[in-house]
């Protein structure tokens, strides 16, 4: 059957050289046999900051379906991603995290619940009843529940986990929201899913995951750890909801400043 659709899947990476080669490949693999036979797919990886041997190991995969972009200095996981969608071609644009805590099988489940609900954006969610979770540490549940009660009373926000590092938006979706966006770390879900939100992109629903936690590897030096990166993504969440609420930065009448930045 001629491939009708195109996903694109955004894997941002940062020091990551251990395990790149065995993400993307065990990605592809995932994605050959589990997307509907209409659907064709693209894998862009993109290392954030050329601080090891990340991008040489990404290289490697043997796959034409993936593709590698890089830049010298570290900018951050929301740099990476937006990036990433900037390359895009796809009707779907995805992100997965590289590591494996979250199981690549799950984008399945996001692309099956995005067809279910016609959805603009589905994410995916620990929190989601179908999910399954091992190993949570408890210190990131409370942090989670904490952060997504004050994160619904900022944006309304109807969803209990913003920061799982797998989602899918439409491609209109992405195209509106894209050149608006400022966040380059701890806060860049929560600034993409609120601009859509308030743009008037209401289908945005969860899908469940599964995840397992390794406490004993950082996956990709993105995750978010311990008070201080706690103080960190709350001041960019109200950074985000003052730009939004009190400066209007997102919306048109500002377009002539956000296509600058």
């Amino acid at each position: 059957m001629a491939k009708t659709k195109l996903l694109s899947v955004i894997v941002p990476a940062y020091k990551q050289e251990k395990t790149i080669g065995r993400d993307l490949t065990n990605i592809v693999q995932t994605l050959e046999t589990g997307l509907p036979a209409d659907f064709g797919f693209e894998i862009i990886c993109v290392v954030d900051g050329v601080l090891d041997h990340t991008r040489e190991e990404a290289l490697k995969t043997k796959s034409p379906r993936v593709k590698v972009f890089s830049y010298k200095e570290n900018q951050g996981k929301g740099y990476a991603v937006r990036f990433g969608m900037s390359k895009a071609r796809g009707s779907y644009i995805s992100f997965l995290d590289a590591g494996r805590d979250i199981n690549a099988r799950g984008m399945m489940m996001l692309m099956a619940h995005m067809d279910w609900y016609h959805a603009d954006i589905i994410v995916g969610s620990k929190r989601h009843p179908a999910s399954i979770v091992s190993d949570y540490p408890l210190i990131r549940r409370i942090y989670s529940v904490a952060y997504h009660f004050g994160v619904r009373v900022l944006f309304g926000l109807p969803i209990k986990d913003t920061q799982s590092g797998i989602k899918i938006f439409k491609r209109k979706v992405v195209e509106v929201i894209l050149p608006r966006l400022l966040v380059k770390r701890h806060a860049m879900d929560i600034e993409m899913l609120a601009v859509a939100w308030h743009l008037g992109f209401r289908r945005i629903y969860e899908a469940p995951i599964k995840v397992r936690f390794d406490k004993s590897v950082s996956s990709i030096g993105f995750k978010f750890f311990g008070a201080n990166s706690a103080s960190k993504m709350l001041w960019d969440t109200l950074a985000v909801f003052y730009r939004l609420h009190i400066l209007h930065y997102y919306d048109d009448v500002n377009k002539d400043n956000w296509l600058r930045t």
